[in-house]
């Protein structure tokens, strides 16, 4: 059985965007058919090719009729000089213009920006720069360059704590109670007989009892109780992916949702205390942002929102998790959640292998000089 280390660490598969349907035998299905169709930048006319003497003498007569309905309705300008020349038909109206479809697919390609998710905080802020560069992005002395990926991380920690905050899947009542709780009545990461139970519970897990591990995870992830975050998420991930219970997602994005409201609170106090490099629950709150984007990008207790789900894995991705740089690459490489920027998915691969990520077969492109930072 694999560990739960892998577990944690193993990427989340890419599920089935389409399924086929089960073919309907009770029912024929019609043959299929063409459609020519002559375009230019202003417009679109349908062609109906040549077909039999009779086929020609009804679209003729289809032809007369529409055209008698239309001057029955509206007059019609004067008739274009008779020639020998094939009179081509005319675009149906409720076809749009190319020119429209065209500026509708700019309006799909906009950067995430754009669009909105139901999942976002409506108080998000832009993201700031960037803090997972690659070696030798940044310039200036040693020391310059340490300030300033500390202080872009510090920014995006404040994003994350912000995100998990305003998640609007964890219910209200609970917010409130997590809001109003005291740092003592918060979850402590270094608790020492929290921990002993956490690696109790990892070690049951280990040796296969997953039962009685994912048992001593829910009680210690309790709110009332000891609202242990790292148990939270590993609660969590039992719900999700059934080790020893029922899978309940609804439940499991609930847990996971507590994970990172719990983690965020410790994580603002440090923040708040110009502690750049965070406090003691910034792995806690780590895990929690790149396992409910899993949760978003998959439709796990939720609806899928790719919207969502690319910006909490961008949002992990510049808090150094390596399966977050990875899975928000692939958002920027097939325009997952917003537009497609191949530049910016081949630094956080870049990065990815630097930080001992895989490197992925196929992804030797990624180090062309065209993507070297200017």
């Amino acid at each position: 059985m694999p560990g739960l280390k892998d577990f944690l660490r193993k990427k989340e598969e890419i599920a089935q965007e389409t399924r086929v349907p089960p073919a309907d035998d009770g029912h024929l299905t019609a043959p299929p058919g063409f459609r020519f169709v002559r375009t230019t930048t202003e417009s679109e006319e349908q062609l109906q090719p040549p077909g039999s003497p009779e086929d020609e003498k009804t679209e003729a007569q289809a032809r007369t009729s529409e055209a008698d309905t239309k001057d029955a309705v509206s007059p019609s300008p004067e008739p274009a000089e008779k020639g020998n020349s094939q009179q081509l038909p005319v675009r149906p109206k409720s076809e749009r213009r190319l020119s429209d479809r065209l500026s509708l697919r700019r309006d799909r390609s906009r950067s995430a920006s754009a669009e909105t998710s139901p999942l976002m905080p409506d108080n998000l802020p832009e993201a700031p720069a960037t803090a997972a560069v690659p070696s030798g992005t940044l310039q200036g002395t040693s020391d310059e360059v340490k300030h300033e990926k500390e202080t872009r991380e510090a920014q995006w920690e404040k994003r994350a704590t912000l995100l998990a905050q305003s998640n609007k899947l964890l219910r209200e009542e609970e917010r409130r109670r997590e809001h109003n709780r005291s740092r003592s009545q918060s979850p402590s990461i270094s608790d020492r007989g929290g921990d002993e139970n956490i690696q109790e519970a990892i070690q049951l897990h280990e040796s296969g009892d997953l039962e009685n591990s994912t048992a001593m995870f829910g009680r210690l992830a309790q709110p009332e109780g000891a609202n242990n975050a790292l148990a939270q998420v590993l609660y969590g991930l039992a719900l999700r992916h059934g080790w020893g219970i029922h899978p309940e997602p609804e439940k499991a994005i609930h847990y996971l949702s507590l994970a990172a409201s719990n983690s965020a609170a410790i994580e603002e106090l440090a923040l708040n205390a110009g502690m750049k490099k965070g406090g003691a629950a910034k792995g806690e709150l780590v895990l929690a942002i790149f396992e409910l984007a899993n949760c978003f990008r998959q439709g796990w207790g939720t609806k899928k929102d790719p919207i969502a789900a690319r910006q909490y894995y961008e949002t992990a991705a510049n808090l150094g998790d390596t399966d977050a740089m990875e899975e928000a690459a692939w958002c920027y490489l097939e325009g997952f959640g917003g537009g497609k920027d191949k530049f910016k998915a081949a630094q956080f691969l870049r990065l990815a292998e630097e930080k001992g990520g895989k490197a992925l077969v196929g992804n030797s492109w990624i180090w062309k000089d065209k993507y070297n930072p200017k």
